[in-house]
């Protein structure tokens, strides 16, 4: 098996997600910081996400399944040294009217967003605890911060994301491993064509650089802190009055840039 141990003394990383967007941007960052990174990400893609020095070592897998969780953290494990850092960036979206949108798409979305972050999260941490170190990210969303409507799902598996990473931080920060939440807002990435969400408000309007938000996650991971909004400053404005009103409020506002058809 192929591995990235041409330079052992170099902290390991593992991106997931890592393909496009966020995650390929975070895995630059890594690489630019001197990690070896291991990109995992579920499209052929991932394959042309390589250096000459031989500092990333992509690998295909399809992490809403149990079966592609534990076929990466096994890759993982062959590398022969710890995991000093985990960014767990893979999701996806899904837009529209819950009672309209496929099923099959929406439980899809549950095992990428929540039941492989969880999974993936499992093994990792307990690695790094044995370890007596590590750095985890998790990739949530300023979706977080209120209620989803018109993407009711992924606004929810993203709440449960930022929830998750808040509470294994304190669990893990006696054992000498910190996480960090990332909280990004809309960002030039394939998200909202993937989602159906191109003819929505939000999906016409500005998005943030990819490349500034991976620095801001990295950045916020290697300064261990808790989480950290992500690009604008209009998220940072969004996600805080998100937090004070009702999430009634929130809701109807929300739905005006996430409505079908808001964006024409």
């Amino acid at each position: 098996m192929t591995t990235v141990t041409d330079h052992p003394a170099a902290p390991l990383a593992l991106v997931t997600g890592a393909s496009s967007g966020i995650g390929r941007s975070l895995v630059q960052q890594f690489v630019e910081h001197g990690y070896d990174v291991i990109a995992a990400a579920e499209d052929p893609g991932i394959a042309e996400l390589v250096t000459e020095d031989g500092r990333i070592r992509p690998i295909q897998v399809d992490l809403a399944t149990a079966e592609g969780v534990t076929e990466l953290h096994r890759v993982a494990q062959a590398e022969g040294r710890p995991l000093d850092a985990a960014a767990l960036n893979a999701g996806v979206g899904v837009g529209g009217r819950f009672d309209q949108t496929d099923l099959d798409a929406d439980l899809n979305l549950v095992d990428l967003n929540v039941r492989s972050t969880v999974h993936l999260a499992k093994l990792v941490s307990r690695d790094m605890v044995a370890a007596g170190r590590g750095r985890i990210l998790f990739t949530a969303s300023i979706a977080a911060t209120a209620p989803g409507p018109y993407h009711a799902t992924y606004a929810a598996s993203k709440a449960f994301v930022h929830s998750f990473a808040e509470g294994l931080r304190v669990e893990l920060e006696p054992e000498g491993i910190s996480v960090t939440s990332l909280m990004p807002g809309p960002t030039d990435t394939e998200f909202f064509e993937r989602a159906d969400m191109q003819d929505t408000a939000i999906g016409a309007g500005e998005k943030d650089d990819p490349d500034a938000v991976a620095r801001d996650g990295f950045e916020a991971l290697m300064a261990g802190k808790p989480h950290v909004v992500a690009g604008s400053f209009s998220n940072k404005i969004q996600a805080t009055t998100a937090t004070h009103l009702p999430d009634q409020v929130t809701s109807k506002k929300q739905a005006k840039m996430t409505k079908p058809g808001s964006g024409r």
